[in-house]
């Protein structure tokens, strides 16, 4: 089972569940767990492979597209790209799972979300800069659907905004793939072929801001990521698993492995201007998810926050660096994929409310214990403690900021405090409030607090299942860092990273 079964599995999943007859649409859940346990599958048995076979070639599938254009459908899947995949993989599986109750519509619900996934697969595996952009592209329209019609607050303003943004990031990303093609000769968009060919400094200074600013818009960077709060708000809870968990990271994905590569000596240029918005987005992140009454909002908001680390360790050049933005990557994609489940699923399924002083009256920790439970886990790794993935994301990328800009570090330090304070704030608030403070609420109101439906098996089993990836990441990260230091040591590094 090679990596392009994850393409495969989820665009043919997608096409079975439109084919479905409308008497069993709702087989259509079932149809989108197969294909998403089979693209993880893939992805967990391409990673094992290539852990026991380093020295090995890396597995790759090239074919001519549009040979007039030296355009190529060429996968590849180095120790990088495979991390991203099983990400995606676990996401896909624990979005379906939080999405087993949809009822409106769910064969166009699960196409979509189908094709989103095999979409960003596709980014990660293309080797083509044109297979890549089209991938890239593939992933809009489904985004701006799944809002649209099965979204909630402003859910028409939240994906028309998101798609705009993601319109106009498009715009520039091809912009600068069109300037690389031409300086290096119009004859490929092969991305290894791009990164080899040299470009004047004059050309790089000003095509790698285009190039990288269309990446970072869709990773969230500040100040272009007021999308992100807005339409993670928006999305039903599946739909904000993929934004906040995968789909964020394509441009994340697209700066390291194709803006900077491209355009080295334009990167060191911009360097220091691109840490110091890294760092900005940190800070306004964490100090306006503080601010926010909405549990939604918060995670939102936190999301641009940790994505600040991502653009951080890109921003240090180091391996450090690029070693921490990448787990960082991987580590937000998991535990912002949980805290959506549980905010947007769980808690305001059955509460029909995400305001964090109306859900104190709630007692959620008694009457959805295991919500309450996974929530404070999550709560953790997303602030960083030792034993969850976000300690050893974060420790990598502080580590980078230490070679390249120690300065930096009280800041960042700053920072990592007020992530603290906004997620016990939302724990304590929805979770745990104050048990005098409820019951005077509930007084006041004049009627008890209705009863919860128990959490369900789906729900579980999602959570159970991105606790344990965090986990396992945090206790024994080191599978997921070699396979990111296989990908580090690609030829598109060699001019940026000095290699351990």
């Amino acid at each position: 089972m090679n990596p392009a079964w994850t393409i495969i599995s989820a665009f043919a999943g997608a096409l079975l569940v439109l084919l479905l007859p409308a008497r069993m649409a709702g087989q259509s859940r079932i149809i989108a767990l197969i294909a998403s346990l089979v693209g993880a599958a893939a992805a967990a048995v391409s990673c094992l492979t290539r852990l026991n076979g380093m020295e090995s070639d890396v597995w790759s599938f090239k074919s001519d597209w549009i040979p007039s254009f030296g355009i190529q459908f060429h996968l590849a899947a180095d120790g990088l790209a495979l991390t991203l995949l099983m990400l995606t993989g676990v996401v896909a599986i624990a979005g379906v799972l939080f999405s087993w109750n949809v009822t409106k519509r769910p064969r166009a619900f699960f196409a979509y979300f189908l094709t989103i996934i095999g979409g960003v697969y596709g980014v990660f595996l293309s080797q083509d800069a044109f297979l890549l952009f089209v991938c890239y592209e593939i992933v809009i329209l489904p985004k701006y659907m799944l809002i649209a019609i099965w979204g909630s607050t402003n859910r028409e303003y939240g994906a028309m905004k998101l798609t705009m943004y993601s319109i106009g990031s498009s715009a520039l990303i091809l912009l600068g793939l069109v300037v690389a093609y031409a300086a290096a000769g119009g004859t490929s968009f092969d991305i290894a072929h791009l990164a080899a060919a040299e470009y004047s400094t004059e050309l790089q200074n000003w095509a790698f801001p285009i190039l990288f600013l269309g990446f970072a818009v869709l990773a969230g960077m500040w100040p272009f990521h007021t999308w992100a709060p807005t339409g993670h708000v928006a999305a039903p809870t599946a739909a904000s698993m993929l934004l906040a968990g995968v789909v964020m990271k394509l441009g994340a994905f697209g700066a390291l492995c194709i803006a900077i590569p491209l355009f080295p000596d334009g990167f060191a240029v911009w360097q220091p201007f691109i840490a110091g918005l890294a760092v900005v987005g940190i800070l306004y992140g964490a100090f306006t998810a503080l601010q926010q009454k909405d549990l939604k909002f918060v995670i939102g908001y936190s999301s641009v926050s940790h994505m600040g680390f991502v653009m951080l360790g890109l921003a240090t050049a180091t391996h450090w660096g690029f070693r921490g933005a990448a787990l960082q990557m991987i580590s937000h994609g998991v535990i912002a994929g949980l805290l959506f489940g549980i905010a947007g699923r769980v808690v305001y399924e059955r509460t029909h409310t995400r305001d964090l002083t109306e859900l104190g009256g709630f007692n959620l920790w008694k009457s959805l214990p295991g919500a309450a439970i996974a929530f404070t886990l999550a709560t953790a790794a997303s602030m960083g403690l030792p034993g969850f993935s976000g300690f050893v994301a974060e420790i990598s990328v502080v580590i980078g900021v230490w070679e390249s800009y120690p300065w930096l570090l009280p800041w960042v330090a700053l920072g990592i405090i007020i992530t603290g304070a906004f997620s016990l704030r939302a724990m304590y608030r929805a979770f745990f409030p104050d048990s005098k403070a409820s019951s005077a609420e509930t007084m006041g109101a004049g009627s008890s607090t209705p009863p919860l439906d128990p959490l369900t098996w789906p729900e579980i089993s999602a959570m159970a299942l991105l606790l344990i990836v965090s986990l396992s990441i945090g206790i024994y990260p080191k599978p997921w860092v070699t396979l990111i230091d296989d990908g580090l040591r690609s030829p598109l590094f060699q001019s940026i990273l000095f290699q351990p």
